[in-house]
C-alpha cells in the first residue's frame, strides 16, 4: 500500500504545484499556434527598446503529417514569446527560410493532398505568421532538389536563390541566426 501512496502523493503534488495546462497558455501575437505561459517574475526577458532582426533556418521537419509542423509552430512560439516578454510586434523582423525537407510544409493543399494523402495543416500557421509580419522564404535549390514548381507553394513564400545565401546575406545585415 505504501508504494502505490507515494507515488500518489508525488503525481498530486505536482498538480498543486505545477497547476498549469494547456488552457493557460497565451497567444499574444500568433493566434491558436505556438502557445506559452507568461512568467512575469523572470529575471532575463527580451529588451523591449531592441529592434529584433531574426533569420531561423528551418530544415527540419517533424514526422507528423496531419498536424501543423512542430519545427514551424516553435516560430510561432518564438514571435510570441518575445511579445509576451514587452517586445512591440513591431519590433520583431522575422524571416524564416525553410530548406530541405521542410520545404512540404510549404505546400499548397492540392500538392500535399497528392503527397501525404491531407490537407495542408500548416497553410493556417503560415497565414498567421504572414499577418504577423514574418517572411518566409524557401530555398530554390530545394524546391528544384525535390521537383517541387512555384505553383504548388503557398502563395506568399519568396524564393531564394538557396538557403545559404539567403542566411548569409542576413546575418551580414545584422539578423540573429536560429537553427530549427
Amino acid at each position: 500500500m505504501k508504494k502505490i501512496l507515494i507515488p500518489l502523493f508525488t503525481v498530486l503534488a505536482l498538480i498543486v504545484v505545477f497547476p498549469l495546462s494547456a488552457q493557460d497558455r497565451e497567444y499574444p501575437v500568433i493566434k491558436d499556434f505556438g502557445g506559452i505561459y507568461d512568467i512575469k517574475d523572470a529575471d532575463v526577458k527580451p529588451d523591449p527598446e531592441l529592434m529584433y532582426n531574426i533569420v531561423i533556418d528551418l530544415g527540419s521537419t517533424s514526422n507528423e503529417k496531419k498536424y501543423a509542423d512542430y519545427y514551424l509552430e516553435r516560430v510561432a512560439r518564438m514571435m510570441n514569446l518575445h511579445v509576451i516578454g514587452g517586445v512591440n510586434p513591431s519590433n520583431l523582423n522575422v524571416v524564416v527560410v525553410l530548406h530541405a525537407n521542410a520545404v512540404n510544409t510549404l505546400l499548397n493543399h492540392q500538392s500535399y493532398n497528392q503527397k501525404f494523402g491531407s490537407n495542408n495543416p500548416n497553410i493556417e500557421l503560415l497565414e498567421r505568421l504572414h499577418e504577423a509580419g514574418a517572411e518566409i522564404v524557401v530555398c530554390g535549390q530545394s524546391l528544384i532538389g525535390r521537383n517541387i514548381r512555384e505553383s504548388e507553394i503557398y502563395p506568399e513564400v519568396k524564393i531564394a536563390t538557396s538557403m545559404l545565401t539567403a542566411v548569409t546575406t542576413l546575418q551580414l545585415k545584422g539578423y540573429a541566426l536560429l537553427q530549427f
